[in-house]
């Protein structure tokens, strides 16, 4: 029987009618102003099948188009994502965080039970302060090892990529560069990832996705404490530049009292040595591919001892990595020569066979200058005396003779031969 739309039920009181949807950040875009179209009750949710108010937006250029497909209630009951059903806290699928926190799935299946659920719930979420999820999972005590070493901390923008071109696949798109879909080769058909339900995803059962991951998690690598007991240093990467020592220092000191933090910004990385071998084993068991500070995930590495550093020449701070020299460089300058102190320091490599030749030569001042009075000329010393100066270098010089001036020079032009010339000498 259809139902009247003046008729005052209880589903229809409870019909939805939201001012902005339950997203997370992948799907809504990397775009902080971002418009959105609000149709009231516009589809019905693809889990409890009641109207609910959709959005539809853009999350960026170049990207598909996105609308909410569950309503809030479903999406509230979950702790998930209104479009792509992933857990807001981990980004991962449901089965996932459901596997990690030992949570089992109570949702009925059938329409009247899941209606009677559903309004069970709603009286729950309105008793909340809404900050915490309702029902199993708000009684979930504490995460998971598993989820922190799987979770998502970066949006993931390449989920929202326009869907392959099926006309492009058959050589029929005439679009060309127009074409709002993309132009790539389709996956394998009988890839499970190819085969997605959104209910599925939603009830945490047979989800592709999940699966990947269940497996992924099963052979994640495990960190070992080396052999040599006297290491209790820490090597943390990837730190980037909004993570200081204090972050670090408020993540580790619950494990043990730590001796020293060394940032090395340069290398973007850490090194935390612990006063104990057990708090550094019980820091790095705690840490390894979970630890996340500033939104950023850490890399957690057993540092090495001092032995093996000095074995192989390598610093601290050079991540213990040993370069190869690059082909083509010029090799190390050699040594200077050893110069004898007691020689004679030849520094315009002159022969040393030749004696050095002191020459005294008087050159007459410029015209209309007087020589200065013997009082106030250079003072004169013996060249063989105690107060004697070092003796110059030899220098090639022109030996003494009659000195010409430049324009007295017999061979300057115009200058009429030697009768022509002048001598001058004093």
């Amino acid at each position: 029987m259809a139902t009247s739309l003046g008729s005052n039920t209880y589903n229809r009181q409870n019909w939805e009618d939201a001012d902005f949807p339950i997203l997370c950040q992948t799907c809504l875009g990397e775009n902080p102003y971002i418009r959105m179209t609000k149709e009231k009750y516009g589809k019905e949710c693809k889990i409890c099948s009641r109207p609910f108010t959709v959005f539809r937006w853009c999350p960026g250029t170049r990207m598909r188009f996105k609308k909410t497909e569950v309503c809030q209630t479903c999406s509230k009951m979950k702790n998930v994502c209104q479009t792509c059903l992933l857990d807001l806290e981990y980004g991962l699928p449901i089965q996932v965080r459901d596997t990690g926190l030992t949570v089992k799935d109570e949702i009925p299946r059938s329409d009247v039970n899941k209606e009677y659920y559903t309004q069970n719930m709603e009286r729950e979420m309105a008793n909340s302060d809404g900050t915490r999820p309702v029902g199993q999972l708000g009684k979930a005590t504490s995460s998971s090892d598993m989820l922190l070493k799987l979770a998502r901390t970066t949006p993931y923008y390449k989920r929202n990529r326009p869907h392959i071109c099926s006309f492009w696949v058959k050589g029929e798109c005439k679009r060309g560069e127009e074409c709002p879909y993309r132009h790539e080769k389709p996956t394998d058909p009988d890839d499970p990832l190819a085969d997605q339900n959104i209910k599925d995803r939603y009830y945490g059962i047979n989800d592709p996705v999940a699966d990947k991951l269940l497996k992924r998690a099963s052979t994640m690598p495990r960190l070992d404490p080396p052999e040599d007991k006297s290491i209790t240093t820490l090597y943390i990467g990837g730190l980037g530049d909004n993570v200081t020592d204090g972050d670090l220092k408020g993540h580790f000191y619950q494990f043990g009292e730590i001796r020293t933090i060394t940032v090395v910004q340069r290398q973007q990385c850490a090194f935390i040595q612990f006063a104990t071998r057990q708090a550094a084993e019980m820091a790095a068991e705690k840490s390894f591919n979970k630890l996340i500070l500033n939104g950023r995930r850490l890399t957690v590495k057993w540092g090495r001892s001092q032995a093996a550093r000095g074995k192989d020449g390598v610093k601290d701070d050079e991540l213990g990595i040993r370069l190869d020299p690059v082909p083509g460089l010029p090799g190390a300058l050699p040594p200077p020569p050893a110069l004898d102190e007691e020689g004679h320091a030849n520094y315009f490599n002159l022969d040393p066979s030749s004696a050095p030749a002191v020459m005294n030569i008087g050159l007459p001042p410029p015209p209309g200058i007087n020589p200065p009075p013997p009082a106030f000329g250079p003072p004169m010393y013996h060249p063989m005396g105690p107060m004697a100066p070092p003796v110059p270098p030899a220098i090639t010089m022109r030996p003494p003779g009659a000195i010409h001036y430049p324009s007295q020079d017999p061979q300057r032009m115009g200058a009429h031969g030697a009768h022509g010339s002048r001598h001058i000498t004093e």
